[in-house]
C-alpha cells in the first residue's frame, strides 16, 4: 500500500540535499567543534556556515542565532530565559495568544505557577488574535508578548508587524513562533520587528534534534541549560554538528525555494478544497478561510462524521484528526477550535491535510476520492 503524507505540518522528510549535507558528519567529520585540532575545527566551521544560512533565510546576524534542539527548546528559552533573567521576584506579565503551541502554553503556565502574571488573549472567529486585545492586555509591567507567527492547527497567519508595533509603543519586547511558517512564507525579523523569533529544523524539510532562536541584539536571555558556555553562554552543550547541518541546509533550501514552491502548494491545495466540496453535498467548515493562511494547510470539517473514524477508513492517508494528532485530547476540542468557538461537531469532524514539496496532483486527486469515499461510507 502507497502512503499518501499529508501531515507535513506534524514534520517533513528530509529534503535530499539536505540529507547529502548531513551525511559527512555522521561518518567521518565526528570532531568536537570546541577542540582546536583539525577535526573540531572542521565540526565549527560547519556549525558557522549553518548559523549563517539561517541568518539568511531570517534577515538578520549570525550572532543572533542560538542553536537549540527543537523548537520547543527555543520557545522554552524564549519564554522562560527571559523570566527568569528579570527575576523570580519580578512578577511581571507575559502575554501569548489563544493559539499556541503547547511548547509556548506550557513554559507560560509554569512561569505563572512561579508567581509570573500570565494573560491569554482571545482569537476570533476566523482564528485571529485582536490588535485591540493585544493592546488592552499590555500593562506596565509586561515583560513579553508571545504569538505566533502561523498556526500550526489551521494554518492562519498573524499581523505579527502590526502586534510588533504595538508592542514597541509600550517598550514591550515581542517573541513569535515562527517554526509552521519557516519555509512557506517571506520571514524577516525586521520587517516582522520581533524581538524573539523560533524555528525548527524537522518543520521545513530538516531533520528532528535542531531548532533555533533568534535574538535580537541587547536581548538578555537566562539560559536553561548551564555548562561550558557554548551558544553564546546560553545554550551550553556539545552541538549536534549533524542537525545543525541538516537545519542550515534546509534554510538555504527554503530562502531558495519557497516563493515558487508556496504558489504551486497553494493551488494543490485550493484543487483539494474544491474536488471535496464538488463530491460532498453537504456544506463543509473550513476554518480560518477568511483569514491570511499558510499556503500548505488546510483545516476542514467534515460534516456529521468523526475524524478519526473517516481516517481509520483511509489508512493509506496519513493526517491528523484534531485529536488524534495530540492537538486536543479525545472528546474534548482542540486549543485552537475551541478558541475560536468552533461547535463540539464541526471540531470532531475536523482533519488536517498540510501539504509538501513532493505532494503530486495525483496524490490531490487520490487523497481526495478516499475521504470521499470514506465518508460516503460512514453516512451511507
Amino acid at each position: 500500500m502507497r502512503q499518501l503524507y499529508f501531515d507535513h505540518s506534524a514534520t517533513t522528510p528530509v529534503a535530499p540535499n539536505v540529507r547529502e549535507a548531513m551525511l559527512p558528519f555522521l561518518a567521518e567529520r565526528y570532531g568536537d567543534p570546541s577542540a582546536a585540532h583539525v577535526l573540531g575545527r572542521a565540526c565549527y566551521e560547519a556549525v558557522e556556515d549553518a548559523r549563517g544560512q539561517v541568518a539568511s533565510l531570517l534577515g538578520c546576524d549570525s550572532e543572533e542565532v542560538i542553536f537549540t534542539a527543537s523548537g520547543t527548546e527555543a520557545n522554552n528559552l524564549a519564554l522562560k530565559g527571559l523570566a527568569f533573567q528579570q527575576g523570580l521576584s519580578s512578577g511581571g506579565r507575559i502575554i501569548i495568544s489563544a493559539l499556541e503551541h503547547a511548547s509556548v502554553l506550557e513554559p507560560a503556565l509554569f512561569l505563572q505557577r512561579l508567581g509570573f502574571d500570565v494573560a491569554i488573549v482571545p482569537a476570533t472567529r476566523d482564528g485571529l488574535i485582536s490588535l485591540e486585545a493585544v493592546e488592552q492586555a499590555i500593562t506596565s509591567d509586561t515583560l513579553l508578548v508571545s504569538v505566533l507567527l502561523a498556526s500550526h492547527e489551521i494554518g492562519t497567519v498573524q499581523p505579527i508587524s502590526k502586534i510588533s508595533a504595538i508592542c514597541r509603543a509600550h517598550g514591550v519586547l515581542l517573541h513569535t513562533d515562527a517554526a509552521q511558517a519557516a519555509g512557506k512564507m517571506r520571514i524577516h525579523v525586521d520587517e516582522l520587528g520581533v524581538d524573539l523569533l523560533t524555528i525548527s529544523a524537522h518543520k521545513m524539510c530538516g531533520p528532528t534534534g535542531a531548532g533555533a532562536l533568534f535574538v535580537r541584539q541587547g536581548v538578555a536571555l537566562e539560559p536553561l541549560l548551564h555548562g561550558a558556555g557554548q551558544e553564546a553562554g546560553l545554550r551550553s552543550g556539545c552541538e549536534n554538528v549533524a542537525a545543525i547541518v541538516g537545519l542550515g541546509a534546509a534554510a538555504e533550501l527554503a530562502a531558495k525555494s519557497w516563493e515558487a514552491s508556496s504558489a504551486r502548494l497553494e493551488e494543490l491545495r485550493e484543487r483539494l478544497l474544491q474536488r471535496l466540496q464538488a463530491q460532498i453535498p453537504e456544506r463543509l467548515i473550513v476554518h480560518g478561510q477568511q483569514a491570511p493562511r499558510l499556503p500548505t494547510l488546510l483545516s476542514v470539517a467534515f460534516p456529521r462524521v468523526n475524524a478519526q473514524e473517516l481516517l481509520s477508513r483511509v489508512p493509506e492517508l496519513c493526517a491528523s484528526s484534531e485529536a488524534a494528532s495530540g492537538l486536543g485530547t479525545s472528546g474534548s476540542l482542540s486549543p485552537t477550535l475551541a478558541a475560536m468557538g468552533a461547535s463540539s461537531e464541526a471540531a470532531a469532524g475536523t482533519i488536517r491535510l498540510s501539504l509538501g514539496w513532493q505532494t503530486t496532483d495525483e496524490e490531490i486527486e487520490r487523497a481526495a476520492s478516499l475521504l470521499v469515499g470514506a465518508w460516503e461510507t460512514l453516512r451511507g
